[in-house]
């Protein structure tokens, strides 16, 4: 029971940090360079835990699910 409420507690922050964009959320922090690309490969990196926890909650599988994950992620990272 706590794994299944620490699992939407976390499903819930993720989803209102990704509300903004990677892109965009980079550009606020003023990041450039390298500080710029870890950012990134981290944001994406999250943004791909957060859609494939939202998949399984959807019950999706094979394509459906790499189909979700990869416009979900898009959508999250902002490319």
């Amino acid at each position: 029971m706590k794994t299944l409420i620490l699992a939407a507690g976390f499903a819930l922050a993720s989803g209102a940090a990704m509300a903004e964009s990677c892109k965009i959320e980079a550009g606020a922090k003023k990041l450039a360079g390298a500080a710029q690309t870890s950012f990134m490969k981290k944001c994406e990196k999250d943004a791909k835990a957060t859609c494939d926890s939202q998949a399984a909650e959807k019950k999706l599988a094979g394509a459906a699910k790499n189909s979700f994950t990869k416009k979900c992620v898009k959508d999250a990272v902002g490319s």
